[in-house]
């Protein structure tokens, strides 16, 4: 019996693959066939954008949303029609100013050839071109002459008077055409913009948040964009007209208006608007002067333009690298023209916002955007990889510019060598290991030459450091010896090693009164229980602390180490310099664990008294609010605290909390100041993030922390208008958790609502803010 052939499945992936290509040549089909339809709906959309904000301003002043619309239509095509009208009467009478100037021209154009002219080096060359071009135009000449020749007259149809008039219309009704069709889909979508949205959402599909993200982001970006670039072409038309009135410069109103709208295309557009009022210049004036007055000019502009007003208005860039922009000019102006550039960066933003909120299209985030893809910590670690220590070293020196040496080994340092364990016994081959660790060696000798801490600590080394099983936990060590001098803790670190007696011969902890163990293994129960246990039979009187920078379940359920045998156990190098500093200076550890009390705090706790919500005022306000950041945030309770001169008071509370209780009647759980939860957010005056209170020293030993079992702090400063900060909205929660942007900026929005209601003012949101840099990108910019 004959089997049927076995026919070998198609790879899925080739598949999906020759899928995706399929749809990607139907939609590139459809956008250039499709484009007499597309663009007018492209700039459409893009204009209604635009508009949206001030018909929504004008909606929010009572007005119905029809009438609205007609308002802001109205104005928009007067404004048009009437600059249309001052244009046009620019261009007549330069039409009949410009037989003057031929003159001019003609005369200018003749001194410079007489200027070039004069015996050069390849005078005979051209001479030589002028001689066999002449012969052979009379080879020409004279076989021509040699055929017999016949005259023939085209005479051309006569045209009818109503082709004759189609042919005049056409070219002008077309772009007429255009605008009518743009106008009714502006109009129409201003007005059914609900609808509209909707639909999009239905098309989006998936995750309702995720489709509704995409569309407020796209939305808000391109209409801050188009308007931004408005204000930025009017701000830099204006200045020009009025230079070009001074200089002299005929039409100067034409030729700041033409650069107002050039500056809306990319690249070129700066460039086309400038040749116009440079030709005129080199036209009217006999001389140089007016010429070079209108490239300075134009070069002054620009360069204002493009370092201080653009940077002011824009904030940010629209988060296209300068790759992506270059590619996504070619490929509109390639699909749709020169309307195609002019619209290339909006369309381009729009994939880029729904490739970041959509799984589906997330690579279009990585091909378009200017995020890094890749993490501080990762670029290092693949840079070490690469054999690179150079590239690694300029990262790091970047990274502690924007934040300091300690930052660096906290957030990124210790990070390299956790992917670099993760990677050890899994993916990393012999040769990729040496350079990590060599490399780490470079990268740490160059960081401690280039930030040396200012006091170096004097005397024996008070606290060891020692790797716990690879070469990596030395590097650990390297770090935290690093760190812990910064904080005037002398220390050493000593190599890992095989626990045997001889090992422990070799160690010379006799001055030492710590030891950190450091261990980036999953599994350290049993070397660091067995490495405890010798030490305190060797040394009985050390303190152990045990470093596990892979932290386990047992470090997130902060029980079990107790049998391990260690004094603490830290998972991060600032926790173990804290940790470390509390146990060598209880009372000096202690003083920096109370928050310093700001400059104007007498001014603050008057500000506070004024309010008279300790009084009791506003309390159900408050514990609404209180109730609604835990509801909104997903924890397990929220507090608002205000900070007299010695005590915290609770003046918001989302559930009942069990603390000290005032004795008057109102009947608020206070605590002295030096214990309070949100001291450091009023001295500090910026929003403070603890991703486990048991991993931080400062809240670790909170007596309210402890009484109220919180592993997770967040919390935003109450501000007045006046800058003062009253308290903070706190939100706690009994596991660890982090915020990410989005929720931190909806923390503050939900600390200035409290700050309202306390003092019947709208609260100020200003802060110290990082001033971020923008991104390495060239083009224009989107604010977000």
């Amino acid at each position: 019996m004959e089997r049927d052939p076995i026919i070998p499945a198609q790879p899925p992936d080739i598949v999906r693959l020759a899928a995706w290509l399929l749809v990607v040549a139907l939609i590139l089909a459809g956008l250039y066939l499709g484009q007499d339809v597309l663009i007018p709906l492209a700039i459409a959309f893009l204009i209604s954008f635009a508009l949206s904000p001030l018909v929504v301003w004008l909606g929010r002043r009572g007005l119905p949303r029809v009438l609205s619309v007609i308002i802001v239509m109205a104005t928009v095509v007067t404004l048009i029609l009437g600059l249309g009208l001052l244009v046009g009467s620019q261009v007549r009478l330069l039409a009949v100013q410009l037989p003057t100037y031929q003159s001019t021209v003609r005369t200018k154009i003749d001194d410079l050839g007489e200027t070039m002219k004069g015996p050069g080096i390849f005078d005979r060359a051209m001479d030589m071109i002028d001689t066999v071009q002449k012969e052979v135009e009379e080879a020409v000449a004279q076989n021509q002459e040699s055929l017999p020749q016949t005259r023939v007259q085209v005479v051309p149809a006569p045209q009818s008077p109503l082709r004759t008039a189609i042919a005049w219309l056409v070219p002008v009704l077309a772009p007429v055409a255009m605008a009518g069709i743009v106008l009714v889909f502006v109009f129409l979508a201003l007005l059914d913009r609900g609808d509209l949205r909707d639909r999009l959402i239905r098309m989006l599909g998936g995750n309702l948040h995720r489709s509704t993200d995409a569309i407020e982001e796209a939305g808000s970006r391109i209409s801050r964009y188009l308007l931004m670039q408005l204000v930025v072409n009017v701000t830099y038309a204006i200045p020009m007209a009025l230079g070009l009135w001074l200089i002299g410069v005929p039409g100067w109103i034409l030729w700041g208006t033409l650069a107002a709208v050039m500056r809306f295309i990319p690249y070129v557009g700066p460039m086309l608007s400038a040749i116009f009022p440079i030709t005129l210049a080199f036209a009217v004036d006999p001389g140089w002067n007016m010429v070079l007055l209108t490239v300075g000019l134009i070069v002054i502009l620009e360069l204002v333009s493009s370092n201080i007003v653009e940077p002011v208005l824009y904030g940010t860039s629209t988060g296209l690298s300068a790759l992506s922009l270059i590619a996504a000019a070619t490929f509109w102006t390639a699909l749709w023209g020169p309307v195609g550039l002019v619209l290339s960066t909006p369309l381009t933003v729009c994939l880029l916002v729904i490739g970041r909120n959509l799984p589906q299209l997330q690579f279009l985030d990585t091909l378009l955007g200017s995020t890094p893809v890749l993490d501080v910590p990762t670029r290092i670690y693949q840079r070490l990889i690469a054999d690179d220590p150079e590239e690694a070293i300029e990262i790091a020196s970047t990274a502690i510019d924007d934040s300091s040496i300690l930052e660096f080994y906290d957030r990124h340092g210790i990070e390299v060598l956790r992917q670099a364990s993760h990677d050890f016994l899994t993916q990393a081959r012999a040769e990729h290991r040496l350079r990590v660790v060599n490399g780490m060696d470079v990268m740490l000798d160059d960081l401690r030459e280039e930030y040396p801490a200012p006091d170096q600590p004097k005397g024996p080394a008070r606290v060891a450091c020692i790797g716990g099983k690879w070469e990596i936990d030395n590097v650990a060590c390297e770090m935290l010896v690093h760190a812990l001098a910064f904080q005037d803790i002398s220390a050493h670190q000593r190599p890992a090693g095989v626990l045997t007696a001889r090992y422990l011969d070799k160690l010379d902890l006799s001055d030492v009164e710590i030891v950190c163990l450091s261990y980036f293994s999953r599994g350290p129960e049993l070397s660091a229980r067995s490495f405890c246990r010798r030490l305190r039979h060797r040394w009985p009187g050390i303190r152990i602390v045990l470093a596990l920078w892979n932290p386990t379940e047992l470090v997130e359920e902060d029980a079990g180490f107790d049998k391990l045998g260690a004094d603490a156990v830290v998972t991060s190098v600032d926790e173990a310099v804290r940790r470390i500093e509390q146990m060598l200076s209880p009372e000096l550890a202690r003083q920096r664990q109370v928050a310093p009390r700001p400059e104007n705090d007498d001014q603050r706790v008057a500000a506070l008294r004024e309010t008279k919500v300790l009084n009791g005022q506003a309390r159900e306000e408050l514990d609404a609010l209180a109730a609604r950041a835990a509801e909104v945030f997903d924890v397990e309770f929220a507090v608002i605290t205000a900070i007299d001169a010695e005590r915290e008071f609770i003046i918001g509370q989302s559930m009942d909390l069990p603390g000290e209780v005032t004795e008057d009647s109102r009947n608020m759980i206070t605590l002295p100041r030096e214990d309070a939860v949100c001291d450091h957010v009023v001295s500090g005056d910026d929003t403070l993030v603890i991703h486990d209170t048991q991993r931080d020293p400062r809240f670790a030993d909170n007596p309210a922390i402890n009484l109220w079992k919180t592993r997770f702090y967040a919390g935003a400063p109450l501000r007045t208008t006046d800058g003062l900060v009253l308290g903070a909205l706190c939100l706690l929660d009994a596991r660890p958790r982090d915020l990410d942007e989005g929720e931190l900026e909806l923390l503050k929005e939900l600390a200035a609502d409290v700050a309202q209601a306390i003092t019947g003012q709208d609260a100020s949101e200003d802060g110290p803010k990082d001033d971020a840099e923008n991104s390495a990108t060239t083009g224009q910019r989107v604010p977000k």
